[in-house]
């Protein structure tokens, strides 16, 4: 996938970095000429650019990139109005990052695909969840190993467990897998809980069903890549 990220400050940095490990493309954007030069290096490629003039965005190449994330968080006047540009130039898709409430309320009210908030998790999390395009809990083991809690993404739905080849198309190996179950707490209340799926080989997937597998972040991005097709 290609990004164009606005703003490069440690959060937006780490996000490009990380994107770019993963084998994306990554294009960065910051008014600051100190943190364009730390990264220019390290991703595809990082413009000096003021963000909150529209005829400067309007020359960054938004239309040929999958997703532009404005990864400003302090600068809450800046973040806003970079969001109501990219809106009225008709960018496609777009993350924003929101520094409270107030930020947050504001930024729905541009109808953007995602609000990136303070509680959401780090910037390489995220990263993982745009790779599956599911919402991801993961545990780093090594430099390259991780182990991923994600929902199974809807193409699988239906089919058998071992149908979906995780481990031999993708390098991927299944841990364990649960499914939603309605049940009460102790005052009565219906929630759904997640229930083991004991022998997940003899199993249809469902959708909702959580999966966890153990892989390289390039076997989840492979993954990913496969999905996108």
């Amino acid at each position: 996938m290609r990004f164009l990220i606005i703003g490069l400050g440690i959060y937006g940095s780490n996000l490009a970095i990380d994107l770019t490990d993963t084998g994306h493309e990554v294009i960065g954007v910051d008014s600051n000429p100190s943190l364009v030069d730390a990264i220019k290096d390290m991703i595809s490629t990082a413009y000096i650019i003021d963000a909150t003039d529209e005829t400067a965005l309007s020359a960054l190449p938004l239309h040929n990139v999958d997703l532009v994330i404005v990864a400003i968080g302090e600068n809450f006047g800046a973040s806003i109005r970079i969001v109501a540009l990219l809106k009225k130039l008709h960018v496609a898709h777009i993350y924003a990052r929101a520094i409270d409430r107030i930020h947050e309320s504001i930024l729905e009210s541009f109808d953007i695909d995602r609000i990136l908030t303070p509680e959401q998790r780090a910037a390489s999390d995220l990263v993982n969840e745009m790779g599956v395009n599911a919402r991801i809990s993961s545990l780093k083991i090594d430099d390259e190993t991780f182990i991923m809690k994600f929902k199974v993404p809807e193409r699988f739905v239906g089919m058998e467990y071992p149908d979906m080849q995780l481990e031999k198309d993708f390098h991927l190996k299944l841990i364990a897998a649960t499914r939603g179950k309605m049940s009460r707490n102790i005052l009565g209340l219906s929630h759904m809980s997640q229930t083991l799926i004991p022998e997940p080989d003899t199993c249809t997937v469902e959708s909702g069903d959580i999966i966890v597998c153990q892989g390289r972040a390039a076997d989840f991005n492979l993954l990913y890549e496969h999905l996108r097709d």
